[in-house]
């Protein structure tokens, strides 16, 4: 039974290095416009830093472990492709795009990984170190594996698999697919947990590829009228609530104006009585005593 298991594994083994490989070479028609355009311009190079920083994960969770040897080996190939596909971009890169992939290399690359090991190396032995590395192998993997989430939703809003091609998607299925049982069969779940979230938006993708792919995509200029009516509607409703608001202090305003001449009159009238209360009484007849004095 362990004999079955042994050889299982290394088939499993076998075809994900062959499907990985092809994977690793799927970008290489993405650097071609590159070089064509002697320009990244309108390219990103997160996906292969991301994708560097994966491999050398797995490289460094493979060294800790035994019997991994071709997680090793296909994470070295993966690796150097990565580097290649970075260092092109880079030498093609206008200055502003080239700093920030510089900067997301030292966040990553240097910073990230190397917290990793520092960690790992001082903080923990034997299985714990292993255990960790692990964790940290799966998590990351699990989020790299949710990444595509972004391409079916701009599938989904444009109606478009221009940027979904089938030949990729169906190749990470069965990349998912291969690495899933070879973890099975190494009974390593930090290798086969992902590869199940792997495996299901790969199938997910090729539903939406037959779903869309007679459908007429959503052109950026029907999607900017769009936007632009819904502006359009938001400024109207924005203009009836103002006229709203003005006719309320209009409204107010002019009631303000009856009141007043009323509060007016009753404070003249208050007025007058308050003037008529303070007059000045006329003093009775007193007689006039004079004094006369003989000098």
């Amino acid at each position: 039974m362990t004999a079955n298991f042994a050889h299982l594994t290394l088939v499993f083994g076998l075809l994900g290095n062959v499907v990985s490989f092809m994977v690793f070479l799927a970008p290489l028609p993405t650097f071609y416009k590159v070089y064509k355009k002697k320009s990244s311009e309108g390219f990103q190079s997160a996906p292969y830093v991301v994708g560097l920083f994966s491999a050398m994960l797995w490289i460094y969770y493979a060294l800790l472990k035994t019997n991994t040897m071709l997680l090793l080996t296909i994470n070295c190939v993966g690796c150097f492709i990565q580097t290649f596909y970075i260092c092109f971009f880079l030498f093609y890169a206008p200055k502003k795009t080239r700093m920030e992939s510089l900067k997301l290399i030292v966040l990553l690359i240097v910073i990230g990984f190397g917290l990793v090991i520092f960690l790992t190396q001082f903080f923990a032995s034997g299985v714990d170190r292993v255990v960790i590395v692990g964790w940290i192998c799966l998590v990351f993997s699990l989020c790299v594996f949710v990444a595509p989430l972004g391409v079916m939703r701009q599938v989904i809003k444009t109606k478009s698999v221009e940027y979904m091609p089938i030949l990729l998607s169906v190749a990470l299925t069965l990349n998912a697919v291969t690495w899933f049982f070879y973890g099975i069969f190494l009974g390593d779940f930090n290798i086969a947990i992902p590869n199940v979230f792997g495996f299901t938006f790969g199938v997910i993708q090729m539903i939406l590829y037959m779903v869309y792919k007679n459908k007429k995509p959503v052109s950026c200029e029907t999607m900017s009228e769009v936007k632009i009516s819904e502006m359009e509607e938001q400024k109207i409703s924005q203009l009836e609530d103002q006229k709203a608001i003005d006719n309320v202090k209009l409204h107010g305003a002019l009631t303000c104006s009856d009141i007043l001449p009323v509060v007016d009159q009753l404070n003249e009238k208050k007025h007058d009585a308050v003037l008529v209360a303070v007059e000045p009484q006329v003093l009775p007849n007193v007689p006039n005593h004079i004094i006369e004095v003989t000098v």
